[in-house]
């Protein structure tokens, strides 16, 4: 197996508390590879999107530990937290988040001003298929291609990981397997490690790596040795 590039150790997170409590996770452990892509499944409210964001310094686990290689993000400052997002990692979520009033090249800019390393606003663009469309704005593209400047915005950083939540939650099936591709794309070229919540059962067949929660636990998990393309998946 390759060097991890999260870890986690019976990690746990409860919202509230007394009789009204949440417990999104109860003692989760995992070890996903650097490199590798990997696809949560699991039911609303399985504890997906909790342990995406802990991982991604978004939000802080209740008990347990958390790291991405060997920075345990579960003893982190909210300063650290901060800096760790703006120099390993990318979000995209099912929701575009882009600033209407800005073109597409624009809001790619915004994280290119602020990243150590970045690539030019036009080459990441260029990466997800929309060099053409880059002086557009949000209202004047499809849901797909908004989803690909979020991408876009998300890798021009150069992120060592790249975490998405429900990214083709919004689309339809044409659309989304675009936005796949685009991963796929990133996930194969850099070896970025890539991490992809979806409900759609189907869309574990391009993963290195499934894993299956309920009820805030991992309860299984499996590799595919044969990887599907996106366009190969049935939707």
């Amino acid at each position: 197996m390759s060097e991890a590039a999260f870890r986690t150790e019976e990690l746990t997170k409860t919202y509230g508390s007394g009789a009204t409590a949440v417990h999104a996770l109860r003692g989760t452990t995992l070890s996903l590879p650097r490199g590798e892509m990997t696809v949560l499944l699991g039911h609303s409210g399985s504890g997906k999107s909790t342990l995406l964001n802990i991982l991604g310094g978004l939000d802080k686990a209740s008990s347990g530990k958390a790291f991405f290689r060997d920075l345990e993000l579960t003893a982190m400052s909210e300063t650290r937290l901060t800096r760790y997002r703006r120099e390993h990692v990318g979000f995209v979520f099912q929701f575009y988040n882009l600033v209407p009033s800005l073109t597409a090249r624009e809001n790619v800019a915004l994280v290119t001003e602020i990243a150590g390393n970045p690539m030019k606003a036009e080459e990441a663009l260029d990466r997800v298929g929309l060099g053409p469309r880059m002086d557009h704005f949000p209202a004047q593209l499809s849901g797909g291609e908004q989803q690909r400047v979020a991408i876009a915005r998300a890798i021009a950083k150069r992120p060592n990981v790249l975490l998405c939540d429900e990214p083709t939650g919004a689309l339809d099936s044409k659309t989304g397997v675009t936005v796949l591709e685009a991963l796929t794309d990133i996930n194969d070229e850099f070896g970025t490690t890539t991490v992809v919540i979806t409900h759609n059962a189907e869309i574990q067949r391009i993963a290195h790596r499934v894993l299956f929660m309920a009820d805030g636990k991992i309860v299984d998990e499996k590799s595919n040795e044969q990887r599907l393309k996106p366009s190969e998946v049935s939707w």
